[in-house]
């Protein structure tokens, strides 16, 4: 069984929440990943920015950034996967589902696949390697049923 943490640090209430949960553990699933353990914490822009400059020394904001605590496929001593942390900006995806004109539950669905597939050792820094994560990306979300519109 797999352990998924939805932590909310805002002072928002956010129902997706549910959804998004249910999401991660299709994801899981789809991958074939039985015994994992990760999370998923909402934060504000302040929050992110401070993260992205403490930790990449980037001094904005952004979207979401994951913390990925696996090295290797080697199991922890109870047979779990620690796959580590997905820091999503609340702000950050309210405005950017406002910006490409799609509901918010589209947005943070895709932030938190895009931050899971990091945590995974998905990347998109070459074409080639963008390619792969962002076709898995939309098939995920697809085959869950949240699409674009």
């Amino acid at each position: 069984m797999n352990s998924i943490g939805i932590f909310n640090e805002t002072e928002e209430k956010i129902e997706e929440l549910k959804t998004i949960k249910k999401l991660i553990q299709f994801a899981l699933k789809k991958e074939n990943i039985k015994r994992a353990i990760l999370n998923i914490i909402i934060i504000d822009n302040e929050s992110i920015k401070e993260i992205n400059r403490q930790y990449r020394n980037i001094d904005r904001e952004t979207d979401v950034i994951s913390f990925a605590l696996e090295d290797s496929k080697e199991l922890m001593p109870d047979g779990y996967r620690l796959l580590g942390d997905i820091y999503i900006s609340i702000d950050k995806a309210k405005e950017q589902a406002v910006n490409y004109e799609h509901s918010f539950l589209r947005e943070l669905s895709f932030l938190s696949i895009h931050g899971f597939l990091h945590l995974l050792g998905y990347d998109h820094m070459v074409k080639e390697e963008e390619e792969i994560m962002f076709k898995k990306q939309e098939d995920i979300l697809n085959d869950f049923g949240i699409t674009r519109k």
